[in-house]
């Protein structure tokens, strides 16, 4: 726990009234208004200045055409987490801000406004149309950021970043100069993903994979005694291949390597190739060979010295002199088919045959597999000093199961692809001169000449992975040697999907390695797993199960989107979210609000220090106890990013503890005043102020609007995060324990004979030699049992505990209908045994059913023989006919 220490206090006055507290909880009253006056002020900001340690997180920067959907909505929620309580916990805690240019996109939606007018980027020109994304993104882009405050996204606003500012700009020519000269970033003409829509090379996380219907065709080549058959999904690659490829121990084609057969529907003969990449069990054991067109097929081209023939254009379109030149590449895959078949070459037809196909993830267009002059980073290096940096225990996985992965990918990366063909985006800073200079320039260098002297800049931008693969370093200042790159370098925790390890971690341990020397951007990398719907569904803007998290805000409150979340991510697990579970955290928030609000109309308070512990009844002394467990348990669960966990452990403790059991207990305790009241009411201040600290990084709003009404104090953001004081009392626990056993039993035993809930019976309580005397009077309000009168005749007692509890039931319950009902339920469960009983005596049937069936049914044995246990009990506790 923490000290009564006091802060300053509120701003607008003295401590709230209890009646200023509504008697309902209206998130939409609050939290707007509330989330302004943090960030005015300034309770998000960081001090480069500060001598306190620092704690930094850099938010995976969302696209500027973005909006918040339930991902952004999970991940934003973990980590504001953290910084609160990080910032509570008095570190100069940062958590920074900023968008990704999103080449593609975002140069999408203003070719798609330029269309509605009639026109492409072309008529305007490249300095034109730029300007036209600048004004664009200036007046609708950015409107997750809009939306990351109606969450409660504490980042430090006046830090806010975007990959095209002028700083991160120069950060990018810097690392790319950089790279260059030390021959790590190269051109070549390599197989790339290529979009004919958006007409650009794209990355391999930009291409989305489906299942689709197309058809696989067998192919005769060659003539007479040198022929094959090659099987193909994609029929008009067919005019560009310069090879047949077999293994070399296949014996079947052992004759052929090294001779050339006819390419039919050419004029061309192409030579066999023996090749140890072709697998021989699959189809005929024989593969056509098109290095322009497929990445596998380069590599073989590659080995043999083959010829790369492109046969289509950036649009798809048949470029190869004949019959085909000019077809859509579709429309040329159904005509070359038709010619084979007239010729008799197709020897096999199977259609649909479904099989996996990339597409773009902006214009779900059919990715082209192409031959391309592009910029590369050479990886070799980078990825073995990112492989190196987690294998040292530089930088830490979370959960280190999910290292695999990472090494999977940094172990066998590919050289990346990192030129685009677009307009919009960091323009790669290379010029080439008349008589085929090439010159990098760096970002304080002048061009080596005018485009009147010759000269020309590469066309082409980088990649958006790129640019963000500096986030961490470059939003600091980089390459400046900053005061806040020198107190917030390195960053402290990555957290992000799994999904983009490959993609965006690697990327930011590979240049934050390279460019600071050696030091890795963070020290950890939490990952987390995808929301799902609740049936474990992926969600999708195409599928009905596709949520909007704004709505779920405006139905049920930020605090309750964001227990939910925070409630289902364990590391590394995708969560499944359904809007019933929203519903239930906005009960949970209620009750927060409702039995605070009781809390403090029956006098909770902070004031003075609390009493030493033999001042204190057994029921104090519990929940203090329980109290200081569960900070200790919440520490724990915060510094391995157990987020479920620590948010079930306060929803159990808030909830069932001590709005549940430490208020209910303690209301006799307020009814009886005097000095015993006074010190439960200070307990119970402290125990309100801890949970709603304890509370806070995850449900802001609610805690904060109760929390200041509670201590008169300024803000729960600025607050002090509860320490465990180290007080422990079990057996006071397990005096509780004992209390919460005969309440529980005495319930049940009254739902189970049909009693309501506000029922009251007359009873005696039996407690001596037990310490649940000092309990009876809480007991009895609890239970409902009035004391027992000079009439009083026992029909029911239950022995619990050690202690007796009788019951008076006549005329409480229809005694008739009751025996009936149980009765009934009897016989049930006995027959249930008996068929049990009967399988499981059975030799023939146990020899030969599975272990889980015969396992399942001596289940409902013991769950049987159980009932008719407990249902003959209620049988016999019923009052005597």
């Amino acid at each position: 726990m923490t000290e009564n220490t006091q802060q300053s206090p509120r701003d607008g006055g003295p401590n709230s009234s209890p009646t200023e507290l509504p008697t309902q909880y209206a998130p939409a009253e609050v939290e707007g208004p509330l989330y302004e006056r943090w960030v005015e002020r300034g309770y998000f900001e960081a001090d480069e200045k500060s001598e306190k340690p620092p704690y930094t997180i850099v938010i995976p920067p969302p696209n500027v055409t973005g909006s918040l959907h339930l991902g952004h909505a999970f991940q934003h929620t973990l980590m504001d987490a953290l910084t609160r309580r990080k910032r509570m916990q008095g570190y100069e805690s940062l958590w920074l801000p900023g968008m990704d240019h999103a080449g593609i996109a975002t140069q999408n939606k203003v070719e798609q406004q330029l269309a509605e007018e009639g026109k492409s980027r072309h008529d305007l020109g490249r300095e034109e149309f730029v300007e036209r994304v600048w004004k664009w993104k200036h007046e609708y882009g950015g409107k997750i950021l809009g939306q990351m405050r109606r969450l409660g996204d504490g980042v430090a606003w006046s830090r806010e970043r975007f990959t095209m500012d002028e700083g991160l700009s120069k950060a990018v020519q810097t690392i790319f100069k950089r790279l260059y000269d030390d021959e790590l970033i190269y051109r070549a003409e390599r197989i790339i993903n290529w979009c004919p829509r958006c007409l650009t090379a794209i990355s391999d996380i930009e291409v989305e994979y489906q299942d689709d219907d197309g058809e696989l065709v067998s192919i005769k080549y060659g003539e007479g005694e040198d022929t094959l058959v090659v099987a193909t999904t994609r029929a008009e690659t067919m005019l560009g291949d310069t090879a047949v490829a077999v293994h070399p121990d296949d014996e079947r084609y052992r004759h052929l390597i090294g001779k050339r057969i006819k390419l039919p529907l050419t004029d061309r003969t192409i030579p066999v190739v023996a090749d140890t990449h072709v697998d021989p069990e699959f189809g005929t054991g024989a593969v056509k060979v098109t290095p322009a067109h497929d990445p596998n097929d380069f590599a073989i081209g590659q080995r043999h010295d083959l010829e790369s023939l492109t046969v289509m254009d950036e649009r798809g379109v048949i470029t190869v002199h004949g019959p085909f030149e000019g077809l859509d590449r579709f429309e040329a895959r159904s005509t070359i088919v038709a010619a084979l078949r007239e010729q008799g070459r197709i020897v096999a037809e199977k259609r649909p045959y479904v099989h996996s196909v990339g597409h773009c993830s902006r214009c779900k267009t059919t990715v082209e597999p192409r031959l391309s002059m592009q910029w590369w980073v050479k990886v070799g290096p980078l990825a073995q000093a990112a492989g190196d940096a987690v294998r040292d225990g530089r930088v830490k996985i979370h959960p280190e199961d999910m290292s695999k992965r990472y090494f999977d990918w940094v172990d066998n990366m590919h050289d990346w692809c990192i030129s685009r063909q677009l307009w919009w985006g960091h323009r790669i800073p290379v010029w080439y001169g008349p008589d085929g200079e090439v010159v990098c320039v760096g970002p304080d260098e002048e061009p080596p000449g005018t485009e009147a002297e010759g000269w020309t800049q590469e066309s082409d931008v980088l990649d958006t992975w790129f640019s963000s693969g500096l986030w961490p370093f470059s939003t600091l200042g980089w390459p400046e040697q900053t005061p806040d790159l020198a107190k917030f370098y390195p960053t402290d925790v990555l957290l992000t999907g799994h999904d983009i390890i490959f993609f965006w971690v690697a990327r930011m341990m590979m240049f934050g390695l390279y460019a600071m020397d050696g030091q890795a951007p963070f020290h950890t990398i939490a990952l987390t797993g995808l929301v799902r719907d609740e049936h474990g569904k992926k969600m999708s803007k195409s599928n009905p199960n596709s949520v909007d998290p704004l709505d779920w805000m405006d139905a049920y409150g930020a605090d309750a989107v964001r227990f939910t979340l925070a409630r289902g991510a364990n590391p590394g697990a995708d969560v499944p979210i359904g809007e019933d579970w929203v519903q239930a955290s906005r009960n949970f928030a209620n009750k927060i609000w409702n039995a605070t609000r009781f809390a403090l109309m029956n006098g909770a308070t902070l004031e003075g220090e609390l009493p030493p512990a033999e001042e204190l009844s057994a029921t104090d002394r519990w929940i203090l106890s329980r109290l200081n467990t569960v900070v200790a348990q919440v520490d724990a669960y915060y510094d391995d990013y157990q987020f479920a966990k620590l948010s079930d452990a306060l929803y159990h403790f808030a909830w069932d503890e001590v709005f549940d059991w430490y208020v209910e207990l303690s209301k006799t305790t307020f009814m009886a005043g005097g000095p015993a009241a006074d010190v439960s009411r200070r307990v119970l201040g402290e125990v309100l102020d801890v949970t709603l600290r304890l509370l806070h990084p995850v449900v802001p709003f609610v805690t904060e609007t109760l929390w200041t009404t509670l201590t008169g104090r300024e803000s729960l953001v600025i607050a002090e995060w509860p320490a465990d004081s180290g007080f422990r009392d079990p057996a006071a626990e397990r005096e509780i324990e004992t209390v919460q056993q005969v309440v529980t039993e005495v319930r049940r035993f009254r739902s189970d004979q049909g009693l309501q809930p506000g029922q009251k019976v007359p009873a005696r309580l039996d407690l001596a030699g037990t310490q649940l005397a000092a309990h009876e009077a809480a007991m009895r309000s609890l239970l409902r049992l009035q004391p027992a009168g000079e009439d009083f005749t026992a029909t029911a007692s239950l022995p619990v505990a050690g202690a007796t509890v009788a019951l008076d039931l006549s005329g409480a319950i229809d005694v008739a209908a009751e025996r009936k009902r149980l009765s009934k339920d009897l016989a049930a469960a006995e027959k249930e045994k008996a068929q049990a009983n009967a399988k499981l005596g059975n030799e023939a049937f146990l020899g030969k059913a599975p272990e889980h069936v015969v396992a399942k049914i001596r289940t409902r044995l013991e769950t049987a023989e159980a009932d008719i246990v407990r249902i003959s009990a209620q049988l016999e506790a019923l009052p005597k006919a």
